[in-house]
């Protein structure tokens, strides 16, 4: 079943709604699936876990894969986004090490009080299994700390995607970074960047930074100096080992509005500042 998301540009921001703004759209499957999500940015009384290790993965600007967009208008509901979340990847030997032993595994997030289910998918499109070390051995929630983030394994070369489902009947935007860069336009991550809109029971599938209205360069897994926040000049790689969404809920007219809440405390390497497309690497020498 083919779905459409869009993407939104330009946005003004007016007594805590965003005006009317330019959107992208793409096409996008619907799987099926849900399950269970524990609340963003909870914290924990336990001692910390021990930091991370450093990234030995990050993620590569890959060959063209045709994703065609288009525009429409809309505005976001509130200048604040209504859930954030990251997730950290290294290669396994390494989230062995993070998570510890017996973790807590899942095969997605829910976000949004339930309303949009996040997944990563593999070139076969299978979910890749998410870990977090569990509660009283080092921190809860998924964006509380770097500590207590989901985690995927990686394999050097392989591809993935970013598949947000909406099991809801409101529109949400969903701004997505990874490795600290907008997927949209390459430039560090920020909320007031523009992003792609899921429709109500739809299905959004990202498979790689924008190159253009109809074309992506795929996400694979590669040596951290391959990445391609090591090769532009937006990137840092301070950030690299990490993707990030932020959900808005967008006005409709004849949509139920869910109730609004504070906001989840946000992980800031996943959005490190505030168009265009993103520009192709430059590999050193």
């Amino acid at each position: 079943m083919i779905d459409r998301l869009y993407r939104s540009r330009l946005f003004r921001f007016a007594a805590g709604l965003v005006a009317g703004a330019a959107m992208l759209a793409a096409c996008s499957q619907m799987p099926q699936a849900p399950r269970d999500f524990s609340a963003v940015g909870v914290t924990s009384s336990a001692a910390p876990a021990p930091a991370a290790p450093a990234p030995q993965l990050g993620t590569q600007w890959g060959e063209g894969l045709e994703s065609k967009t288009h525009t429409v208008v809309t505005k976001r509901l509130s200048a604040q986004p209504d859930d954030m979340a990251s997730l950290g990847y290294n290669e396994a030997s390494a989230v062995r090490r993070a998570v510890g032993g017996n973790p807590e595994r899942r095969l997605g997030l829910l976000l949004a009080d339930g309303d949009i289910e996040w997944s990563v998918l593999d070139e076969e499109g299978r979910p890749l299994p998410l870990q977090r070390a569990r509660r009283g051995a080092g921190g809860s929630g998924v964006s509380g700390g770097d500590d207590d983030m989901f985690r995927l394994a990686g394999v050097q070369g392989s591809r993935y995607t970013l598949r947000f489902r909406n099991l809801s009947e409101r529109s949400y935007e969903v701004i997505a970074t990874v490795d600290g860069l907008d997927v949209l336009n390459g430039k560090p991550g920020s909320m007031r960047n523009g992003g792609y809109v899921l429709r109500p029971l739809q299905s959004l599938t990202i498979e790689g930074f924008r190159k253009s209205q109809n074309e992506v360069a795929a996400f694979r897994f590669a040596a951290p100096g391959r990445a391609y926040a090591a090769n532009t000049e937006a990137g840092d790689v301070r950030n690299i080992g990490v993707i990030g969404a932020a959900l808005f809920e967008l006005e409709e007219r004849d949509a139920p509005r869910r109730a609004r809440r504070e906001p989840a405390g946000a992980q800031p390497s996943a959005f490190p500042a505030d168009g265009a497309y993103a520009p192709a690497p430059r590999y050193r020498k």
